[in-house]
């Protein structure tokens, strides 16, 4: 979705996907999207991020565009307790963590709404994990309906910096055109602030 609407408005993106025992260099990207996938899946790659961790904090703290989807939102924080109730460390780069529901999930549709930027946010949740915000972060949106972060706090996803972290699936971007513009016209400011990104 990012590459359909950058070449909408013209601007190409080259992508590349930076896979197990591979160095992560913080100065080459505009764009970091990190997924998450099946518990485990996401031990392997908890392991290997751990190598990543330095980059990664650098380059968020440095501004970098990032779009991080529940295991990799979880993944960004101290850690996550898995359905087994395993212990699985995270790279701390945000204040979050994540425990673990007893035979339960989140699941269904849920509808966000971000007062700071006056958007509205639709999508689909399905989650085991509760996540629980920490300093200097803020919601990616208050739940309006749906369980969110943790299905108490009435909080969905978490913005630090340019980071923008959410339990939303595929949907988060195609659904919510007006954030994927949002990730582009960052990453395009970061890069090349002479030029104004029209909407």
């Amino acid at each position: 979705m990012l590459n359909h609407r950058a070449k909408q408005k013209g601007i190409q993106l080259d992508i590349e996907v930076i896979s197990l025992k591979e160095a992560f260099d913080p100065a080459k990207y505009d764009i970091v999207f990190f997924g998450g996938g099946q518990d485990y899946e996401q031990l392997i790659v908890s392991k290997d991020i751990q190598d990543k961790k330095e980059a990664l904090t650098q380059y968020i703290e440095n501004d970098g565009v990032t779009v991080a989807i529940c295991g990799g939102y979880q993944l960004l924080g101290h850690y996550y307790m898995d359905a087994s109730g395993n212990k699985i460390d995270g790279i701390g780069a945000l204040d979050h963590y994540t425990l673990s529901q007893d035979n339960s999930r989140f699941i269904g549709d849920i509808v966000i709404k971000n007062e700071e930027f006056g958007e509205t946010y639709v999508g689909f949740e399905n989650h085991n994990g509760m996540t629980f915000l920490g300093k200097d972060e803020k919601p990616l949106g208050i739940v309006q309906k749906g369980k969110g972060n943790n299905g108490n706090d009435q909080t969905e996803g978490a913005i630090y910096k340019q980071t923008y972290c959410s339990y939303f699936h595929g949907p988060l971007l195609v659904k919510n055109t007006v954030l994927t513009d949002r990730v582009l016209k960052a990453a395009m400011k970061n890069r090349y602030p002479e030029i104004e990104l029209a909407d």
